[in-house]
């Protein structure tokens, strides 16, 4: 059994005092366990930016407890620092320098760094070492911030948006890098807005909502359970009942189901008995992307009239 990396207890965030205060992490526990890929994830203000920063060490938390590498990373920062990297949403690294003076300048705040000619060669830069960072593209200016995140030989390494601005080709590259990580034994979290990066590369993934751990588990067990949908344009007709399925029938008809081979045959039998035609059929199996959107949808948005049909009670 792997070691744990990251343990996190009872984890709070508060923001503000007395009435105005808001409690942006509310009651977080994880364990990351050293060698897999964790996925935090959640819409703005779910809590996740707030969570990453209590465990990189970078804002003590309200309440509760952080350890990586079994250390508080505030109190033992001078212990724990050596083996983690970080890659922030934004770098903001120097604009007149070039990507190699730039790399050579991090280089020397690294205990134990790999050389620049290396990490180049890693995010694939090797070309544009000469070119000033305010040069490049919002890609690889990225790129630039994960060179910084590897050149001290991370075994923790935090991946805050890594692929943002990248385009598919310099994505799927990015993913081969980490994958190889992966491989070396690096442990990893990530945050990402791409649910595709996720399925892609983690272990485990969180979703948050609201401050608190909505889902957790790996996609599997995520997606395990989440009904699937089948959805067309209104044919018309009552759409008949479908036992155990919960239909939902405005202008398109939405059925979530977890018989979805069995109540998509039905249907099409209804259909072809009746001699209409499901417009704008899709059927599509749960996703993480379903079961994101479910739980980040607005929950306080009141309900719209809707005919419900064969509900499951």
């Amino acid at each position: 059994m792997n070691d744990i990396v990251i343990a996190a207890r009872g984890l709070r965030r508060t923001y503000g005092r007395g009435a105005g205060a808001f409690e942006a992490v509310a009651g977080v526990d994880l364990d990351i366990v050293e060698g897999e890929v964790f996925a935090l994830l959640g819409t703005n203000g779910a809590g996740k930016t707030s969570t990453l920063d209590m465990l990189e060490g970078l804002a003590a938390p309200s309440a509760g407890r952080v350890e990586v590498f079994g250390l508080d990373p505030i109190r033992h920062r001078d212990q724990v620092r050596p083996r983690v990297g970080i890659m922030l949403q934004s770098g903001g690294l120097p604009a007149e320098l070039t990507v190699a003076e730039t790399l050579a300048m991090w280089r020397g705040t690294c205990s134990t760094p790999t050389t620049v000619d290396t990490v180049l060669a890693q995010v694939g830069l090797a070309d544009r070492a000469t070119v000033r960072v305010g040069s490049l593209s919002g890609g690889e200016r990225r790129r630039v911030d994960l060179a910084c995140a590897l050149l001290g030989q991370p075994r923790l390494l935090f991946l805050d948006e890594p692929t943002t601005g990248l385009d598919p080709e310099s994505r799927r590259a990015t993913w081969r890098l980490l994958a190889d990580l992966k491989a070396a034994g690096v442990t990893m979290v990530l945050t990402t807005h791409y649910l595709d990066e996720a399925e892609s590369l983690a272990d485990r993934i969180v979703i948050m909502d609201k401050g608190a751990v909505a889902r957790r588990g790996t996609l599997r067990e995520i997606v395990d359970g989440h009904p699937s949908r089948i959805v067309f344009d209104h044919p018309g007709l009552p759409v008949p009942p479908l036992r155990g399925a919960r239909i939902e029938a405005r202008e398109r008809v939405t059925i979530s189901t977890d018989d979805l081979q069995g109540h998509l045959f039905a249907l099409l039998d209804w259909a072809r008995e009746a001699g209409v035609r499901l417009a704008g059929l899709d059927a599509r199996a749960a996703s993480l992307e379903s079961v994101f959107l479910d739980i980040a949808g607005d929950h306080d948005a009141p309900a719209p009239a809707t005919e419900l049909i064969g509900a499951r009670r």
